[in-house]
Order: C-alpha cells, then sequence, then structure tokens
C-alpha cells in the first residue's frame, strides 16, 4: 500500500501548506474506475455467455463444480499474492457467514438454471434492477435515510421489471420467476455483508463463498449423470472461470479508484454487453417490451446514484 510522503521537522514552511487536490488528477481517477467498471461488468456478462453456451451440453451442476474449482484455485494464488488467505472466522461473524453463503449457493444455482433457458438480454436486464434493491432493502433494515425522489426512481425501476416479466402474459414463465427469486437471494446475502465486522477479511468471504458453491455443485451434481468434458467445453469452462476471476478483482478495484457516484452508472454497460453477445453467439435480440423496461430500470438506477452522490457531497 502507498502511503503519501509527510514533509520532515527540517522542511520549510511551504511544504507544510495544505494540500490542493489536483482536478486532473481526479479526472484521471475517474476515468481509469469506468474503465475497470466496464471490464467488470464485461467479464462477468462474458462468464454468463460461456456458461450458457456450455450447459446446453454438460450438466449444470458438473459445470459448476467444474468452473468453481479453476475459480477457487485462482483465488488462492491471488491472495497469496496479497498475503494470503485468513481461513479464522470470527464468532460474532460465523452465522451471518453461514446465511450469506447460503444465500450465494442458491442464488448461484438459481441464476444458472435461468440463464439456460432465457435470453442472455433478458436475465441481465432483470439483474440491472440489483441496485435499486438493494438500495430499498437497506432503507427498510438498517434505516438508511431515503428521500421521495429516490423512492420514486426505485418505483420507477420496479415499473420497469415488470415490464420486461409482464406477469400474467405468456412472456411470464417459471424462468423468469426463477431470475427474479435470484436476485433477491443475492439482495440478502449483500445485506447480510453489511453486517459483517472488520475483523473479517474479504478474500475469507469470497474464499469460502467459492469453496460452497463448487461444493454445492458437486453434491447436487448426483443426480446427473456425469461424463468427462471435451476439450471444447473444458476451454469454456476454463475460459468463464479466469473471466469470473477477472469480475471479482476488477470489481473490488472499481470501488478504490475514482469518484462512485461518477464510476457506479457504468455497471449498466453489462446490458449493453449482454445484448451484444447474445446476438452475436445465440442469435438473441430483445423485444420492444424488454428494451422499455430496459430503458426504465437503467435510468432510475443511474439516477439514484447520482442522487446518492450528490447528497454525499452536500453532507
Amino acid at each position: 500500500m502507498l502511503t503519501p510522503d509527510l514533509p520532515s521537522a527540517s522542511a520549510p514552511a511551504t511544504a507544510l501548506r495544505p494540500h490542493v487536490p489536483d482536478p486532473r488528477q481526479g479526472r484521471a481517477d475517474n476515468l481509469r474506475g469506468s474503465a475497470l467498471m466496464m471490464l467488470s461488468m464485461a467479464a462477468f456478462i462474458c462468464n454468463d455467455t460461456l456458461m450458457k453456451a456450455v450447459t446446453q451440453s454438460l450438466p449444470l451442476y458438473e459445470s459448476i463444480t467444474i468452473r468453481g474449482g479453476m475459480v477457487l484455485l485462482l483465488m488462492v494464488l491471488v491472495a497469496q499474492g496479497q498475503g494470503g488467505v485468513r481461513l479464522r472466522v470470527p464468532r460474532g461473524d460465523l452465522w451471518p457467514l453461514v446465511l450469506r453463503t447460503a444465500a450465494d449457493i442458491v442464488s448461484t444455482v438459481l441464476y444458472l438454471l435461468a440463464l439456460r433457458r432465457m435470453a442472455l438480454a433478458d436475465i441481465s436486464a432483470i439483474m440491472q434492477a440489483l441496485p435499486l434493491a438493494v438500495t430499498l432493502a437497506a432503507a427498510l433494515f438498517f434505516r438508511e435515510r431515503l428521500g421521495w425522489r429516490r423512492l420514486l426512481a426505485i418505483g420507477i425501476g420496479f415499473v420497469g421489471v415488470l415490464l420486461i416479466l409482464r406477469p400474467g402474459t405468456g412472456a411470464f414463465d417459471r424462468w423468469s420467476a426463477v431470475a427474479l427469486a435470484a436476485m433477491l437471494l443475492i439482495v440478502v446475502r449483500d445485506m447480510v455483508t453489511r453486517t459483517f465486522s472488520a475483523r473479517l477479511a474479504s478474500s475469507s468471504i469470497a474464499f469460502y463463498a467459492a469453496l460452497t458453491v463448487m461444493l454445492s455443485g458437486f453434491v447436487l451434481g448426483w443426480a446427473e449423470n456425469w461424463r468427462l468434458p471435451t476439450l471444447a467445453e473444458f476451454a469454456l469452462l476454463t475460459a468463464a472461470a479466469l473471466f469470473l476471476t477477472v469480475g471479482y478483482i476488477t470489481a473490488v478495484a472499481t470501488m478504490r479508484v475514482g469518484e462512485i457516484s461518477f464510476v457506479a452508472p457504468f455497471r449498466y454497460s453489462s446490458l449493453l454487453w449482454a445484448i451484444l453477445l447474445g446476438l452475436a453467439v445465440f442469435g438473441d435480440w430483445p423485444d420492444l417490451w424488454t428494451w422499455a423496461g430496459s430503458a426504465l430500470v437503467v435510468g432510475a438506477g443511474i439516477y439514484t446514484i447520482l442522487r446518492e452522490g450528490q447528497l454525499q457531497r452536500r453532507s
């Protein structure tokens, strides 16, 4: 970790003047942060695309297990370069970690089940409502202040989700409900994460999440007829593991570079990646309802982020 140089006792008085931030540096940090965010979103969507492709032929839970083992190995290698993984869990964090891990396992399985059946752009559009749902949940469970403007934006965003899902029509099937359930479980996971003490390292949380998802795939896979993956399938799983690891690392890095209010809206670039890859790989093109709903969800999400940044600057 780099630390700023501090003036010595013999330094001239001019060296003790308050530091004036360089606006050019701030702009550069914002550009780097937005680039990292777009890279992170592209990596996650590439992982989804590869998993959707490989699970068309290879059993789902076998795919989860193999990819999980690869991700676990990659994460351990990355953690070793940062001082290693700390496996000890503080006593007060044990049950929250169990709850978070359970939500992570079930949400991963449900998401991949829905991903096999839904168009990439459709399931990605539903997931774009996640920041809005997390904001609302934080207000309900942690008493975080939420003004009428952001409440209205959240409401508009959820209307967008209803346009995408269209309950009561032929467009809404069980896989749409599965994708929605996966999103809600991710909200639970993120809410529980906020309760952890500072003693529980992020690398430990990520390690246990990767380990348990891999083990759950192995256990659930007993009902499947596993087989040796072909060379092409193994290559797809390897690429998916690499993209997922890159996504995790860059997602953390985005929160450390630039202003969150500037960088966070670029998370919605994932929808563009999903549309392009869905069209290129699977020939899927969103219908008009999905476009309209996505516009409402993305617009509401960006407004909520910008409004939050504005309130933070005022305080």
